[in-house]
């Protein structure tokens, strides 16, 4: 039961990492982690092993991956990685829409609130898509860096309005009238 403990502490951090406004109302409900297989230790410093197929669910978050590691520093966890073609994760944001993540790999520093997720990233949310092999984001400050390592990344940012243009304006047309010569 502590393991599962500790692979929560660590799990919940990474719903705000991916989006600011991740539904803020998910922390506080109970998550459920589900694996093959589970093991390690709690007791000052060590790592616990979840594989054979890891998903966690809390309120609107869903993360799946095909392996998990959770790193414990003085019986706290301080970070966890999550691995598998692909680590794919999906939460609902406070506005409503969904945000979908994946990749090879998502590795989040918890003490330094740094997430990196490597290997065919993606992120897809209603405001756009960011893309590329390597991207990391401080979940404290904000900041994302991605690139840099001789690939491309690819970002699209939807507009902020994104209504429907303006109907053309209906063909005029006229109905005669009973007695007239139309």
């Amino acid at each position: 039961m502590k393991i599962l403990f500790a692979a929560a502490c660590a799990i919940s951090l990474l719903a705000p990492a991916f989006a600011a406004s991740a539904k803020s109302t998910d922390r506080n409900e109970p998550m459920t982690i589900d694996a093959g297989t589970q093991s390690g230790t709690l007791v000052g410093d060590g790592k616990t092993t979840l594989s054979q197929g890891v998903v966690v669910t809390q309120g609107t978050l869903d993360l799946r991956s095909a392996d998990a590691e959770i790193y414990m520093k003085d019986g706290e966890a301080v970070r966890a990685v999550f691995t598998g073609k692909q680590a794919k994760l999906k939460q609902q944001l406070d506005d409503g829409s969904w945000m979908d993540a994946s990749a090879d790999r998502i590795d989040y520093d918890i003490k330094a609130e740094v997430l990196t997720m490597t290997g065919n990233y993606q992120v897809k949310s209603a405001r756009g898509t960011n893309a590329g092999q390597k991207m990391t984001y401080n979940t404290r400050t904000g900041e994302m860096n991605s690139g840099g390592d001789g690939t491309r990344v690819r970002t699209v940012i939807q507009p902020k309005n994104k209504t429907a243009a303006p109907a053309a304006p209906a063909a005029k047309t006229t109905v005669p009238t009973p007695g007239s010569k139309k």
